[in-house]
């Protein structure tokens, strides 16, 4: 009887351990899908780099703000790419080169375009600056 008994949770446990790896499994290609789904894309945008306080608070853009927005960026306020559609990218720093990110803020209120993977998130767009070149203003 205790060798039935044995057998029997021993059936139990090995049944129980290989549903559970089997689901495991299911979850692991399902979280491999969303991944996927999910993953950012690269894109090159182009626009104006903006400073988003003076942008936000009060539409502040373009050359005659550009002193200006050049001294808001170097002290610290985050900027954004606004394009001629009027998209607004928030504009991230790249964790394996921040010399794009760097550059781009010495080109307060000038046409660019920024390359990098972009990226949306309960409405907000942003864009991460992994390569930056001048544009003419109307591209």
């Amino acid at each position: 009887m205790k060798r039935l008994l044995f057998a029997l949770g021993l059936c139990t446990t090995l049944a129980a351990v290989g549903v559970a790896a089997a689901h495991e499994g299911e979850a692991g290609k399902a979280d491999a899908k969303m991944a996927a789904k999910d993953a950012p894309k690269t894109m090159t945008v182009t626009g104006e780099i903006v400073d988003l306080g003076c942008y936000l608070g009060h539409g502040a853009k373009g050359p005659d703000h550009a002193s200006c927005a050049a001294k808001c960026i170097a002290g610290g306020m985050p900027m954004g790419l606004l394009t001629n559609d009027n998209k607004l990218y928030l504009m991230t720093v790249s964790h394996s080169d921040a010399e794009p990110f760097n550059k781009a803020k010495e080109m307060a209120a000038k046409m660019v375009a920024i390359t990098g993977p972009v990226h949306e998130r309960d409405g907000m767009l942003s864009i991460e600056v992994t390569a930056l070149s001048p544009a003419k203003a109307g591209e």
